[in-house]
């Protein structure tokens, strides 16, 4: 994030580089920064003749070249953005000549998704030196809570751990999703307003009382009551809680409390830090460790591998995913 912040703030101050290589397997940052590009390099005015967007699908890298090397009209540069760049993969290194001098008045920006140059080529080292190559590399799911509170902080609010945990859990990893979510919680909550499981519930459809999380916490408390309600409420509303993901997250779950189990050192820091968790979510495997002593929990971790290849219609092509829930329910507690 602060290599985006370093990138947009050079622009903003005037300092544009006549090529920008944009890659990796997170699409989030490459769109925010070809955006910035496409609306702040040129004037609404400007921008007639002087701004066009190419696919790589349907384009060459001499196609590429050519529009690179026109000059602006009545405007000191031209961009030219490039999406889809990743499908000119094998004929990237035609780009060299360009590379090597490109025209300063051109500033060519190319969006190279779900893929990444290889560093050792030289037309990547030709752009490293004239422009700038950023590398948007795909965030794990422990690290996306961290930076929903990173991206709220930067404008003016907060959010709750358990709030944070719910975007994650339903909307996975996909940066512009839990984005576009928060754009819309923006919109109805007030500033340093902290964003609480209510406000999720309220304002974007996730229960904060039916779902994994609150799932997670029930059997981790050996709550019997709490964790059937829940698990009928998934077993009437299959389509929005796969047993799949529900299964995945509590073998998750399970693992990280082994190696709880196998911590000498059991300082909220530093679980946190072996885990790969929220501090705020420490006393829910102290909890957990007490009811469930390391040899449970390995005899658990190979009921939900089995039961995750049943889910999957392995050998058991016939059982509902009720059924499954309840075996899910006896294996555990």
């Amino acid at each position: 994030m602060n290599e985006v912040k370093q990138i947009v703030n050079d622009i903003r101050n005037g300092n544009v580089k006549p090529i920008y290589l944009l890659m990796g397997e997170e699409p989030y940052y490459i769109d925010k920064i070809s955006e910035y590009i496409e609306k702040n390099v040129l004037t609404e005015g400007e921008r007639g003749f002087n701004q066009m967007v190419l696919y790589g699908k349907e384009v060459t890298i001499e196609d590429i070249v050519a529009n690179a090397k026109r000059y602006p009209m009545m405007a000191e540069k031209q961009v030219v953005i490039v999406k889809e760049a990743q499908h000119l993969a094998r004929s990237i290194e035609k780009l060299e000549a360009y590379a090597k001098d490109p025209l300063h008045s051109t500033v060519l920006v190319l969006c190279y998704k779900y893929a990444k140059l290889d560093k050792r080529k030289k037309v990547y080292k030709l752009i490293q030196e004239k422009g700038v190559c950023f590398y948007s590399k795909k965030l794990y799911e422990n690290q996306i809570a961290d930076w929903i509170r990173k991206v709220l902080q930067g404008k003016g609010y907060q959010i709750t751990p358990k709030a944070s945990s719910l975007l994650v859990e339903f909307l996975g990893t996909d940066l512009s999703k839990i984005n576009n979510e928060l754009e819309k919680l923006k919109l109805v909550l007030p500033k340093e307003k902290e964003i609480t499981a209510v406000d999720i519930e309220e304002n974007i459809g996730i229960s904060k009382d039916y779902n994994n999380f609150e799932l997670k916490k029930a059997i981790g408390e050996r709550n019997v009551m709490k964790a059937s309600r829940i698990l009928n409420y998934f077993a009437q509303n299959p389509k929005d809680n796969p047993f799949v993901v529900t299964v995945t997250l509590l073998h998750t779950f399970f693992v990280q409390l082994l190696k709880y189990h196998g911590m000498a050192d059991h300082n909220p820091k530093s679980v946190a830090s072996a885990l790969g968790i929220n501090p705020y979510f420490v006393n829910e495997y102290r909890v957990a460790a007490k009811n469930y002593p390391m040899k449970k929990v390995s005899g658990i971790i190979a009921h939900l591998r089995t039961l995750d290849l049943k889910g999957k219609g392995v050998g058991a092509t016939s059982i509902s995913q009720a059924d499954l829930l309840k075996e899910l329910l006896v294996h555990i507690i």
